[in-house]
């Protein structure tokens, strides 16, 4: 009779992961603050990911003038990819639903005919 081949610990902590029951995580959001970017640029360190956001008056064609950061998230690269996976699932959602999002700007833009 043939062995049955061994189960690592990576594989058994995959399976309770699957099989354990999604937790319920409360959040406290009295003192959020709302804003609104258009615009972010990622960099980081080997050990952060840096998100800045910012507001581009001018989303179309140069700017004249510098695009303000106005909020910076920093975070581990763990926390980044879950948050990628939790973007990625959220836009599939909005896409099936509504249609492909076109990220070009030049692409979205609505050629009208010159009036004589």
């Amino acid at each position: 009779m043939a062995k049955a081949p061994a189960i690592t610990p990576a594989q058994t902590a995959s399976a309770e992961a699957v099989a354990a029951p999604a937790r319920q995580i409360k959040l406290d959001d009295r003192n959020t603050v709302c804003s609104y970017a258009n615009f972010c640029r990622v960099t980081g360190s080997p050990e952060e990911m840096i998100i800045d956001f910012g507001m581009n008056g001018q989303p179309v064609g140069g700017a004249d003038r510098p695009i303000e950061v106005k909020q910076r998230v920093v975070m581990n690269f763990y926390t980044a990819k879950r948050l990628l996976h939790a973007l990625h699932v959220s836009i599939q959602r909005h896409e099936e639903v509504f249609g492909q999002l076109e990220t070009d700007v030049q692409k979205r833009i609505v050629q009208t005919e010159k009036k004589r």
